[in-house]
């Protein structure tokens, strides 16, 4: 058997098989080597002789860069590189590389159907009904969807899916994102904020911003006492974007009437987290990203952007662009 021409390593998946990037990187006679680090020590001892890296959830930090000898690129299965030590990673000339486009729909959908469900105390009655409890009244109140005013934090890809489907249900969404121009707010029809009206004017915020240094707790006692009394907030972002313990405060205080979260700060949270015992708090496992269809997106597009740097070409969607690849000086 003729030896393959680059070695890519799999530091992690949670995907049923490989076969969508054995298809794509056997085609340009790469080995794909599978594996289920759970430590940087793991990733540091299989990858000392690897070109390049798919990686999940298991962290690659500063250690980590110095030991991928003759690796050129990195890439996450997903949008965000919070995992990833990016900086490191660039002074050791690799590329980090994300898949920005597979799920947009998928999150949107989900951060809708998470909203709804709150709105409409769905959980909640369902439960009710289950218990024998057949009573309308057991949801009040609610208040009508049209007319209200969802805050979107971060108008990325997602937050723009996520507009316009709040647009169709006759929403008026107001954003908050610094890093925009004002004619992506104009072309939407979404009314462009500072960060403090966001706060006093929205019914219901909902977070589609990466996790920084900048984000990290952005959401936090603080804010939360700035925000519209009653209001509703959607997470399906990064879980520490917002602090939990000051959350459980806010909404057991009433400044909030509820939340749905879809990321916490620790996955999977332990059993005791305070915010399972209240019933105005909707949580799913990170699964806003999951169709059939993303998932074999996700895994094509990335062993894609590992064969198109391999093969001498620049990727489609380097997080750190300014990279000076070994070997180019």
């Amino acid at each position: 058997m003729a030896q393959s021409k680059y070695r890519v390593l799999v530091t992690d998946y949670i995907f049923p098989n490989l076969e969508p990037e054995r298809t794509v990187l056997e085609a340009i006679g790469a080995e794909v080597i599978a594996a289920q680090c759970r430590s940087a020590e793991e990733v540091m001892t299989l990858g000392a002789e690897v070109d390049g890296i798919l990686n999940q959830a298991v962290r690659l930090d500063s250690r980590v860069m110095p030991a991928l000898k003759r690796c050129k690129v990195i890439v996450r299965y997903g949008v965000g590189v919070d995992n990833v030590d990016v900086e490191a990673a660039t002074r050791h000339g690799i590329y980090v590389c994300n898949v920005p486009f597979y799920a947009t729909r998928e999150v949107a959908d989900h951060t809708l159907a998470l909203l709804l469900s709150l709105v409409r105390k769905v959980s909640l009655m369902d439960r009710a009904v289950r218990s024998g409890r057949w009573d309308y009244k057991l949801s009040q109140p609610i208040r009508r969807l049209e007319g209200s005013v969802l805050g979107i934090v971060g108008l990325g890809n997602i937050g723009r899916a996520v507009a316009r489907r709040a647009q169709g249900f006759g929403l008026r969404v107001i954003a908050y994102d610094p890093y925009l121009d004002d004619a992506v707010f104009q072309h939407l029809g979404v009314e462009r904020v500072d960060f403090p009206t966001l706060l006093q004017q929205s019914d219901y915020v909902s977070l589609h911003t990466p996790l920084t240094p900048e984000t990290h707790h952005l959401f936090n006692r603080a804010v939360f006492q700035q925000m519209k009394r009653g209001a509703i907030l959607v997470n399906a972002a990064r879980g520490p974007v917002v602090n939990e313990t000051d959350l459980y405060e806010a909404l057991q205080q009433g400044w909030l009437a509820g939340a749905a979260l879809d990321v916490m700060e620790k996955e999977p949270p332990g059993k005791e987290s305070p915010l399972f015992t209240l019933d105005n708090v909707l949580i799913t496992p990170h699964m806003a990203w999951y169709s059939e269809e993303a998932g074999a997106d996700l895994q094509r597009l990335a062993a894609e952007e590992v064969a198109r740097v391999l093969q001498g070409n620049p990727p489609l969607s380097p997080v750190n662009p300014q990279v000076k690849l070994r070997g180019e000086g």
